[in-house]
Order: structure tokens, then sequence, then C-alpha cells
């Protein structure tokens, strides 16, 4: 089926570019011919008529039957490429640069396939969003610049802009398709100025908005139109989430019509990012993937109603096939990579994939299988590609040494036949893999597991180690003060819940230990604490008294403690300056000596280290000049001493 229809996709490497038949062969294309120096990116035609890759030289434009080259651009540094809906026109985009003259780099350029003709060339600095926003009939091409939306007929370049309007703070549009096109214009939340996003008739530009809704915590958005281009999803995102729960800000979404009779805000049961979204091709109902992992999935219909509920599961990405008969739930990036497979009909599970360490998934333009590929520079090893058919069975694999871009090629739909009410039956795999499951042939193990204590084996997991999706405990909401979450592309769970982030933490951020008493949560009131302050004053007060009593010595009877300022002191001299004459340290917290002692101290202290220095002498050590001076004043630090020492 698939090779009658000419299903093919494309892989990028590093040295070469390959076009590859679809199943059941899986050999290169007839006559497509491997550039010769590596290439930068490739684009297929919306169609599937042609296809185009860039050189560091230039751009060779082909055409996918045949794979017979119809234009070779002389173009160097061409970073991305792109195709007009109908493939009459390829857009291409370099890096901008100084020129010397001083002028502006048009670094956007517009070509014509079927004579290489440049036709017109634009100054576009950012790479995001660089492209032309053409209508499906190609009547009319839509950019943003400077805040200002310009129209321009395709058919008419020369004549430059044939309509403009100017939507003050305005950072992104999206063209619908449809044949009523109308252009969805995003502005961003500014010095307290709510965000909002207006629609317009793309026929009557200037014109007020036919619908329009404002709305506050929106940075910046995500905009996706249903397949007629009757209603719009818009996912907002802020830079910072002010309630302190989310690293990545805060999320929100919203649904409006281009007609204008309906809009609303997307309403979320369960708290944590919007992870993805997607409308289905019947343009009447959309799945979002959102909330702390496990994420939850709901399937909605286009009045924001929800139509079912596919439970807590660690996904944060979701596609419908190309008929919507299938719908494939996955968890890339830092997840596992688990992927389910869904039929819209049954709403039942009709397989689980484990692709890992996957960056791009797409199915194919029959709905039959699934293209997963680990493209670098995300990830620089095990790079390839690999098709599942949508029951679940490999059927192809092929590494690469460096991949960088894969895709089917498109085929218009129409021409791709559903299939019918069961799902059909796997084609035999390739010999590729098959030389696969000879190499990495299992060898049986006993499952190790997770690591129990002997008191905890052979009993159940507690729910508190449990994942919501296991069924274990939901999260609960932490008042703004849980560690925020980590991406799963960008996006995982928050730590803190009973999948990803470890154990459970009570209010206040103290953990709490299975099994220990519960703690107490509440602080300590006023009262409490004067009264703990009064105890401790009151025992360093009887600690005091007893150590003075232990300490004075009156006449060798030890007599009751008096207060400090009342105290006379009577030491006896043989304490103070010890057998020898030598006045021994003073331990913190003794009574301290008179003058006289503290003078006598000093001195014995002196020629002690000038003993020390004479000892050095005598084992040969090398004296400063300090130290010298130091031992020729022991004569008079001796004399000193005898005139204060005690008859």
């Amino acid at each position: 089926m698939a090779s009658q229809i000419s299903q093919q996709y494309a892989f990028r490497a590093q040295k070469s570019l390959a076009l590859i038949g679809g199943t059941p062969n899986y050999i290169p294309v007839e006559g497509f011919e491997c550039p010769d120096v590596p290439a930068r990116t490739y684009q297929y035609s919306a169609d599937g008529r042609l296809y185009a890759y860039g050189l560091p030289t230039g751009v060779r434009i082909y055409q996918a039957e045949g794979a017979k080259l119809l234009q070779e651009l002389q173009l160097p540094n061409i970073v991305e490429l792109n195709f007009s809906p109908r493939g009459t026109y390829l857009s291409t985009w370099e890096r901008p640069m100084k020129l010397e003259d001083g002028s502006q780099h048009k670094n956007l350029r517009v070509f014509s396939v079927s004579t290489g003709e440049e036709l017109i060339a634009f100054s576009q600095k950012s790479q995001e969003g660089w492209d032309l926003q053409y209508t499906i009939s190609e009547s009319h091409a839509v950019r943003l610049l400077s805040q200002e939306i310009q129209v321009y007929r395709p058919s008419e370049w020369s004549k430059g802009i044939v309509d403009k309007l100017r939507v003050e703070g305005a950072t992104s549009i999206s063209l619908s398709p449809g044949l009523n096109p109308s252009v969805a214009v995003f502005v961003a939340e500014k010095k307290g100025a709510p965000a909002s996003i207006k629609i317009y008739g793309l026929v009557s530009l200037n014109s007020p908005p036919t619908s329009q809704k404002t709305f506050f915590k929106a940075d910046r958005a995500q905009i996706k139109w249903n397949t007629l281009g009757t209603q719009v999803l818009l996912l907002t995102q802020t830079e910072v989430d002010n309630t302190n729960k989310s690293y990545y800000g805060e999320t929100g979404m919203y649904l409006l019509t281009a007609a204008g009779h309906f809009d609303c805000r997307v309403t979320l049961d369960k708290e944590g990012p919007i992870h993805d979204f997607a409308w289905s091709p019947n343009s009447k109902e959309f799945g979002v993937v959102y909330g702390y992992m496990p994420a939850k999935t709901v399937l909605f219909d286009h009045r924001v109603r929800s139509l079912h509920d596919f439970g807590s599961s660690p996904h944060n990405f979701i596609s419908f096939d190309p008929h919507g008969r299938l719908i494939a739930l996955a968890g890339f990036g830092n997840l596992a990579g688990k992927l389910d497979v869904f039929d819209r009909r049954t709403l039942n599970k009709v397989c689980t994939i484990d692709a890992p360490n996957t960056s791009h998934c797409e199915w194919s333009p029959d709905g039959r299988f699934l293209l997963t590929a680990t493209l670098s520079p995300r990830l620089r090893v095990d790079n390839g590609i690999k098709i599942w058919h949508c029951s679940g069975t490999l059927v192809h694999v092929q590494a690469v040494d460096e991949l960088y871009q894969a895709s089917w090629r498109p085929i218009p739909i129409d021409a791709v036949p559903q299939f019918g009410p069961t799902i059909p039956t796997a084609p035999e795999p390739s010999a590729s893999v098959q030389d696969l499951a000879k190499v990495t042939k299992p060898t049986p193990t006993k499952p190790a597991g997770a690591y129990r204590p002997p008191g905890a084996r052979g009993l159940a997991t507690p729910s508190i180690f449990k994942r919501e999706d296991e069924g274990g405990a939901a999260r609960m909401p932490t008042n703004g003060t849980s560690t925020p979450p980590r991406g799963s592309y960008n996006r995982s769970p928050a730590p803190g819940t009973n999948g990803y982030g470890g154990g459970q933490q009570n209010g206040g951020g103290k953990r709490h230990v299975p099994g220990a008493a519960p703690q107490h949560s509440g602080s300590a009131t006023p009262e409490e604490r004067e009264k703990k302050n009064k105890k401790k004053k009151d025992k360093k007060k009887e600690n005091a008294k007893d150590k003075a009593a232990q300490d004075v010595i009156t006449n060798g009877d030890a007599a009751p403690a008096p207060k400090p300022e009342e105290a006379e002191i009577v030491v006896d001299q043989a304490e103070i300056f010890g057998d020898d004459g030598s006045v021994p340290p003073t331990p913190s917290g003794e009574l301290s000596l008179d003058p006289l002692a503290k003078k006598i101290r000093n001195l014995n202290k002196k020629l002690k280290a000038i003993e020390e220095l004479k000892e050095k002498v005598k084992r040969g050590e090398r004296l400063e000049v300090t130290q010298l001076k130091k031992i020729g004043g022991e004569v008079d630090l001796r004399k000193e001493l005898a005139s204060l020492s005690p008859l």
C-alpha cells in the first residue's frame, strides 16, 4: 500500500542527504544522487511534489518523483528554506551581516521555483518566524515588521505592499488556513496593560477585529488554528511565575472563533504547566496535556466540553494522525520515551511503544506508521531513525552517525484512503530489524526491581511511594512553597510529588519521614517564647552563683558566695604566683588579678619566650633580628621581675 503511493522519508546526515522508499523495501529512491558536500537543511513542499536542500554553496530544487534536478541557486550559507503551499515559490534565510557600504542586508529572499529568478528580498533579523505566511491559494502573503502587518500579492511582487495594518505592541501573528483567511495578532502584556489577541479578516484588514479577547499573565503565546481556519487555540506563558510554583512561568489557554461568536478560557482541573496541545484534523476537537507529572491528558470538543480523560501518565506530547483516527501520547525529552497509541473511535489503547531518546516523532501521511528519530545536536549518540507500525511493531531501523533532520514526504490527504474499523496488521519487518534483534538478543535474567529492605520484602508498595498514575495520592497544592518543576522537553515532574520528584513534603518545606510521629507544623506563641526565655535566664543566674561559690576561697575555707559587687576577695599569694614565682594562667570565668600580678605574669611570659628562643639557638636554627634583640633584653626583664617579686 505504502509503496504504491510512493511514501518516502528523508534524513540528512553529516556528509550526505539520502531519500529512502517506505515500506516494504526501504531502499534508496532511484535516481537520487547524494550531495558530495555536507547538507545544511532540506524541505518538502506541502503537496510532496518538490523538495530542496541547502549546501554551503547553494540550494538545489528537485522533483520528488524521479529525483529530477529542477533548479540550482547560487546562494551560499543558507540556514533556512521553505516552499509556499503550492510549491510556486521558495523562501531562503541566511544569517544577517553588516555590509561594507552600510546598507541593510536583505537576508530573506523569495525565488520562483520554475525560473529560479529572485522575486523580492527583505531584511529579517530574527530566525524565529522568519518566513512569510501564505494563504492556501497563494493569493496573499503576510509578514509582521515592527508592529506592522504587511500584505503582498505573490503574483505582483513588484508592486510591493498592497495593504498594511499597524497594531501597537504586536509581537506575533498567525494566518489561518481555509478559504476565508484571517490573521490572529497577539499583543503581549506590558507596563500593567493586559495582553490581547485580535482576529482580523484578511480581505478587510483595516476594519475592526472580528474577534478579540484580553487577559493578564501572557508574555508570549503559541497560536494554533484548526484545519478549517474557523477556530484558534492560544497558549499563553509568562517568563516568571509570581506565585513561585513553577520555574517556567505560568501558562494559560484560550479558544476563540474567527467570526467572534464564541470565546472562553480552557479551564484545566490540575495544577501545573501545559505541556502540549493539538487540534484533531476534523477541526471539532482538540487534546491538551497539562499538569505536574504525571501529567493529565483530556480531549475537548470545539465548545471546550470534556469528551474523554486519558488519565495521568508521564506524557508531554500529543499528536493526531492525518485522518484523526489514532492519537499518540508520549513522554519525550527528559522523560522515559514511552509512546501510547489510542484508537479515537473506541478510546482504547492500541499499543505502547518504547522509544527512548526520541527528539522527533511524526505520523506517516496514511496514519499507519510512526517515525521516531534521535537527532543531533540534542543527542550526539545513537542517532538514527525507527519506523513503527501503528500496532506497535518495529518495522525498520537505520542508524546514522550524525542525524540532523528527518521527515515523511507529504502526500495530499485525499490521495490516502483511511483504513477500516479495525487496526491493520503490521507488515513484515525489514532485515535491519531482524539484524538488530540478533545483536541485542536479551539474556534471560531475573528482574532486579527496586531495592527493598528485608522488613519490607513481600509487602505491597505503600501509596506514598507510588505515582498518581500507579494508584498513589494526587499532588497536593503547596501554597507557593514548592521547588519549581523541571521541563519535559523542557518540562518534568515537580519535586515533592509521588512521581519523579521524590518524597512528599509537609507545609513549610519540612520533610516528613514515613512512619515517624507527626511533627508540630505551627510556630510558638509569644507567651510560650517569653516563658522559655525566662527559664533560660534563671538557669544562667543559678549556674553563675554555683561557680562563684566554688572558686572563691577565703583562707582555705569555702565561704558563702556573696554578690559579685559586694565580695571581698582574699587570694592566697601562692595560688597567684605558684611555688616557683610564676603566674599560672587564669581560666575564663575566674576572678581577675590585680595590676601587680598581671605585670609579673607578663614578665614571666616574656622570659619563657626567651628560653624557647635560646633552645632554637642551641639546635642551630637561624633567628631573626627582632628575636635576637628580644634575647638581649633578658637581663633587664629579670631585674624588673626581681624588683616586683614579693619578699
